[in-house]
């Protein structure tokens, strides 16, 4: 006997409803995933996910380039430092 976990697919406006309990009408996160019967952590989720939309959207051409810039930098500088612990772990050993 098997059992399928089935993912619940809920559409846009139904998130967007769901996140303006929290972030409109002042609801906890807790009362508001109550009220719509949806786990906190997915309400917590699409409220981050809402967040970054409205800030990505606020921002012009240039302020993306540039965002996209620092995230790349940012990137590669926790690369860096992850082969730096490594090294640094590597030849304390010796």
């Amino acid at each position: 006997m098997t059992t399928e976990n089935k993912r619940i697919k809920f559409d846009t406006n139904f998130k967007k409803e769901a996140v303006a309990r929290v972030t409109q009408q002042g609801y906890s996160i807790k009362e508001a995933a109550n009220m719509v019967d949806v786990s906190e952590k997915n309400l917590r989720r699409w409220n981050k996910d809402f967040e970054q939309v409205a800030i990505c959207e606020k921002l012009d051409t240039d302020d993306r380039a540039e965002l996209e810039k620092f995230r790349k930098e940012n990137k590669e500088l926790r690369m860096e430092k992850e082969i730096l612990k490594k090294a640094s772990a590597f030849f304390a050993k010796k």
